[in-house]
């Protein structure tokens, strides 16, 4: 009888509290998807299984529930998914392997997950069993490496949950066209390509709609083997990935730049400040950069995290604004990724900002403030030279003309401040 095993990552929780668990099966065998946050009654609990888009497979509300019966979810799950009432979690009974894939757990009506699940089932007969599965960010780059060189008898073709979506023929290469690889929409438009030494695929500008399983073929004569990797994208709000990957901070603060990811041993993380490497993780190990340019711009700021490879700039400078570059390579993937930090110096100053729908540019009101602060301090000097001079004739027994309160010996200091305004802009 095969043996039966288990495989859960550790637990993290991402910008939103996102958490993230991996979850391996032999077939035949039942898994269950945990729901760590205690429910209560009030609280809706819904269950999606993500295949092109995320589908509705099961649901709490009050105290009712439901398993999905449409169509396509009862093909794939037909009477073998089970609801916790009173935890919310899900177990699926009779696993097989098309039950590989991603599943997000959503409470009431939040629109990013709560927690999302990577669940891979082993076939009977599948002499591969080490599938690649790996959580990404939208935006990042994405390689499934084959870790094969092609020779010019083999055909090497990829799949996207069942559809072919590129290949290589001999020394010929093929990416799919949007009607073939997406049933006429765009989803992998202009953002796959293909190593042709070793048929290696990269997926750009990662997306939500890209989460799902991935498959390589690779046939020599009647041959095939074959490799799987699973990609779960994190269903953050588009403000929280940017709030991820750009960071603003003043001068002298400190910033941290997050992964978002637990480190497996075998992981190798590396970071680099434009092109230019400045931390690594090799399993236990790391380093910090010690170059001269290096040492020169970073010198004892640079701090590693060694769970999950977050890079910390303490005391930073303008020096170290620009762009940053994370680079992850497992065994058959690797993810990369790019932040950006601006540093800021306090100052004082007037924002000039144009008028939106008036006709005039910036430069144009900048132009205008300059001149009317000439005119006021013109407008202040006078004042003050005529009080002078006034308080001058006081003073050599003239007589005051122009202020009826003065002449009846009462003397009225009015603020230069009542009268103008120093910002008339």
């Amino acid at each position: 009888m095969l043996g039966i095993f288990i495989t859960m990552c550790v637990l993290i929780h991402g910008a939103s509290g996102v958490g993230t668990e991996r979850l391996s099966e032999m077939e035949g065998e039942s898994v269950t998807l945990n729901n760590d946050v205690e429910r209560k009654q009030e609280e809706d609990i819904r269950w999606y299984y993500t295949l092109v888009n995320d589908i509705l497979i099961a649901e709490i509300t009050g105290d009712q529930s439901k398993i999905c019966t449409d169509v396509q979810c009862t093909e794939r799950f037909r009477d073998r998914l089970k609801l916790d009432h009173q935890t919310g979690s899900l177990t699926i009974k009779g696993t097989r392997p098309t039950d590989s894939g991603v599943y997000k757990l959503k409470l009431n009506s939040s629109r990013s997950s709560t927690k999302i699940f990577i669940v891979t089932v082993h076939s009977f007969f599948s002499v591969d069993t080490n599938e690649e599965s790996a959580f990404v960010m939208e935006g990042d780059s994405v390689i499934l490496h084959t870790d094969a060189e092609t020779k010019q008898q083999e055909k090497i073709r990829w799949y996207f949950n069942g559809t072919r979506i590129a290949q290589i023929t001999g020394d010929l290469s093929n990416i799919c066209t949007d009607v073939q690889c997406n049933e006429g929409t765009e989803r992998f438009r202009d953002r796959l390509k293909l190593d042709h030494q070793t048929g290696s695929l990269t997926i750009t500008k990662i997306r939500n709609t890209d989460t799902g399983v991935y498959q390589l073929r690779i046939i020599i004569s009647s041959n095939i083997s074959t490799k799987g990797f699973i990609l779960a994208v994190y269903d953050f709000p588009v403000v929280e990935v940017d709030e991820i990957k750009r960071k603003s901070v003043k001068k002298g603060e400190s910033v941290t730049l997050d992964t978002h990811v637990i480190k497996s041993p075998n992981d190798l993380m590396m970071w680099y400040f434009i092109d230019t490497p400045i931390a690594e993780i090799t399993g236990d190990q790391s380093k910090i950069c010690t170059d001269d340019q290096c040492e020169e711009r970073f010198r004892d700021r640079l701090k590693l995290d060694h769970q999950t490879g977050s890079l910390t700039i303490t005391n930073i400078t303008n020096t170290h604004s620009g762009k940053y570059k994370l680079q992850i390579n497992s065994s058959r993937i690797s993810i990369r990724r790019s932040f950006s930090v601006s540093v800021s110096i306090k100052s004082f100053g007037v924002n000039v900002t144009a008028v939106p729908d008036s006709g005039v540019s910036s430069g144009a009101v900048a132009g205008i403030c300059a001149v009317v602060l000439l005119v006021v301090a013109a407008a202040a000097a006078v004042i003050y030279y005529r009080h002078w001079k006034s308080t001058q004739a006081g003073q050599d027994g003239v007589p005051w003309q122009n202020n009826p309160d003065e002449r009846n010996g009462v003397e009225v200091s009015i603020p230069l401040s009542n009268k103008f305004s120093t910002d008339p802009c």
